[in-house]
């Protein structure tokens, strides 16, 4: 018996560098691993330089290409937008895409301000009655192990949730030569390595106790306050260097980010996020501490749980390693056998999974732009704890 095609669903794409060819990634091979209600189709994708979009289209698997994003939302023949911009332009292109009919993808910081992450929200809350969809992409939410610590949290296996550290750490922005890039330009980015990684932290620590943070006290800080304009992205550790004689422009954000939190349960916690840690890579890092255990990830060893169980007897207690990888997992079971470990873009394919699966049964996905309203509530209260907390310490001579 011949199995019938699944409906479609025709997405539009507005970027395409690293976000761009990672949510490509994801749009191709989703539907091959998961049994999804509807089924992608890379329809057109949208960037301003024309033989560049062409040739990232040709490479990625793209059908058509524009200049225009608003050409994109026009087209009849595409279902959902997926915004992977400098957060500048999420604002307006979502809320243009969820007016014209258009399901929303966007990525991570929802936008730059809370203001305008209130006004997507509710466009957002406004379409939803009508069936149009929104969602955020905060993809390490689909990183197996993370979502095995939720689970694990959920079943009460820590008891009651104490504290909660995050670490996001990388080194890319260690060399003072590395080139000025969008990323460092707070108009553009809204914040540095506070939006950038740090949101990813606040967003997982929340989603896997269930918890809200309620109070932040924070410090910023900028190491390199200017940087080469111009230059690429190949020299020091993947990310860039310049010539040290090179013009320089003004870096407007942060290099690396320190809060301490409060929670809604009364919980505490402590947050680091930073561009400069030489020789981290990308070590997004969860702990939680609870009543009864604990559990610990790092993304730098993304397929195994650290999981300490306090209601063992006490001879037999510590830490104990747990590898990811069985289909009673979440998501594992959709891959390779077991002890077949999984990647960084396989987070990515799940979060299409599952945003496809809740359009196809006409549910909100999650996270909601209220959810990212949340993280971003979060993000500007430790700019302006930063901004207005700082007191200083006299140093020893002044005492004396």
């Amino acid at each position: 018996m011949t199995q019938q095609p699944r409906p479609t669903l025709r997405v539009g794409m507005v970027g395409y560098a690293f976000m761009g060819a990672a949510h490509s990634q994801a749009w191709r091979n989703a539907h091959r691993f998961f049994d999804l209600p509807l089924t992608p189709e890379l329809t057109v994708i949208a960037g301003r330089n024309h033989n560049a979009v062409d040739e990232a289209a040709k490479r990625m698997g793209w059908a058509s290409t524009t200049t225009d994003w608003r050409e994109l939302i026009a087209r009849d023949d595409v279902d959902l937008i997926d915004i992977c911009t400098p957060g500048n332009t999420h604002t307006e292109i979502a809320i243009a895409a969820l007016q014209a009919g258009k399901h929303v993808l966007c990525e991570k910081p929802l936008a730059n301000s809370v203001e305008d992450a209130k006004r997507m929200v509710q466009v957002a809350q406004d379409t939803a009655a009508k069936g149009v969809f929104a969602m955020c992409g905060y993809s390490y939410r689909r990183t197996p192990a993370i979502a095995l610590m939720k689970r694990m949290v959920a079943e009460g296996r820590l008891g009651t949730i104490r504290q909660i550290r995050a670490q996001y750490l990388q080194d890319w922005l260690s060399n003072e030569h590395a080139p000025l890039t969008w990323r460092m330009d707070k108009y553009k980015s809204g914040s540095g390595a506070l939006g950038d990684i740090g949101a990813h932290s606040i967003d997982a620590a929340q989603f896997v106790t269930g918890l809200s943070i309620t109070e932040v006290s924070g410090m910023l800080k900028t190491f390199t306050t200017e940087r080469p304009v111009g230059g690429d992205l190949v020299g020091l550790g993947g990310h860039g260097e310049t010539k040290s004689d090179a013009a320089k422009g003004p870096v407007t954000v942060d290099d690396a980010a320190i809060f301490t939190a409060r929670f809604d349960s009364g919980a505490i916690g402590v947050f680091e996020a930073t561009r400069t840690a030489l020789g981290r890579k990308n070590a997004m890092r969860l702990e939680i501490n609870g009543s009864l255990g604990s559990l610990a990830f790092d993304f730098e060893d993304m397929n195994f749980l650290q999981f300490y169980d306090g209601t063992d007897p006490e001879e037999a207690r510590g830490f104990r390693r747990i590898m990811v990888t069985e289909p009673v997992h979440p998501y594992a079971g959709h891959w390779w056998p077991t002890g077949h470990g999984l990647g960084y873009e396989h987070s990515f394919v799940h979060q299409v999974a599952d945003l496809v699966a809740a359009l196809g049964n006409k549910t909100q996905p999650t996270p909601s732009f209220s959810d990212a309203l949340q993280v971003q509530r979060v993000l500007a209260a430790v700019e302006q704890s930063a901004a207005n907390n700082s007191q200083r310490t006299p140093t020893r001579n002044e005492e004396s």
